[in-house]
């Protein structure tokens, strides 16, 4: 079973109908879709993959739906409630990219998860946004220690270039080289930003990371999959008809990605099925909707 750690929200999304309007209204749909990082992971893959997420909600209304809406999806959902359920706020520009505001809410209050919900995963995978913040980033290290170490494989995605600036450069390198995760995810800004891998080719960081494979995602373009000690290979990526909403694409890959790993060991067909569930999302609001 795949496991994901991390966030379940609200997302708000904004589609804007053109340029925002300083000071005065500004033509826009507005969409309220179930949203995290993580629980997009674990929706999408759960359709390929046995799928189970872990994290933390609010005690509330909000938290009740996002919880009955990850689970109507075939996801084995093991929550902690405290606090209040984040929202994010993501802003949609007419060429479809994203602007977020997020408020992760109870998402951070993760502490330590019991054994029994770690039970039966052979892989766990972590977006880099639940090592932002305490308990979450401790329970993520935690939990990506105790599945290792009970034989599994594991995976961190590097999440955001701005997370990763808040967070620290060398401080996320250090904690990666630590985790020896499986598989690093990331787009061409944050491999580059991280120094794994700049203009096609292996960064000057890259040896820090010896025991992993490092997946770079170019947009339109081939994605990179580096295996350590082997040549790079690029997977094309199919045309795409329409990009509205860029939301949830990335996580939407990495689930078709580890859903493909995890039932053939095959990094090329991995990587196309991650192709296509990604492709499956960008035109619709938010990461909730279209899937894999």
């Amino acid at each position: 079973m795949l496991g994901v750690l991390g966030d379940l929200v609200e997302d708000i999304v904004v589609w804007a109908g053109g340029p925002l309007r300083h000071g005065t209204d500004s033509d826009a749909r507005v969409f309220r879709r179930r949203g995290g990082s993580a629980a997009n992971v674990a929706c999408f893959a759960a359709g390929h993959h046995p799928a189970r997420f872990l994290g933390c909600v609010g005690e509330d209304a909000v938290g009740d739906g996002v919880v009955a809406e990850l689970g109507g999806h075939g996801v084995d959902v093991r929550v902690q409630r405290r606090g209040r359920t984040g929202s994010i706020v993501v802003l949609i520009d007419q060429d479809g990219e994203r602007t977020m505001l997020p408020d992760r809410g109870a998402a951070k209050l993760l502490e330590r998860v019991p054994d029994e919900w770690l039970a039966g995963l052979t892989h766990l995978h972590v977006p880099a946004y639940s090592f932002d913040g305490d308990p979450i980033g401790r329970t993520a290290v935690d939990a990506l220690a105790r599945v290792r170490e009970a034989g599994g494989t594991t995976s961190v995605d590097a999440s955001s270039t701005g997370m990763l600036e808040q967070f620290g450069r060398e401080r996320f390198l250090a904690l990666l080289a630590e985790l020896a995760p499986t598989f690093v995810f990331a787009n061409r800004s944050e491999s580059g930003y991280l120094g794994l891998l700049v203009d096609g080719l292996p960064g000057p960081e890259r040896a820090r990371l010896a025991a992993t494979t490092v997946v770079t995602k170019s947009g339109a373009e081939a994605t990179t999959v580096d295996v350590p000690g082997e040549p790079l290979l690029t997977v094309p990526v199919p045309p795409v008809a329409e990009v509205r909403d860029l939301t949830g694409a990335g996580d939407a890959f990495a689930a078709g990605f580890l859903a493909g790993f995890l039932d053939a060991g095959d990094l090329h067909l991995a990587a196309g099925l991650g192709h296509r569930c990604a492709a499956r999302v960008l035109a619709s609001p938010g990461a909730s909707v279209g899937g894999c």
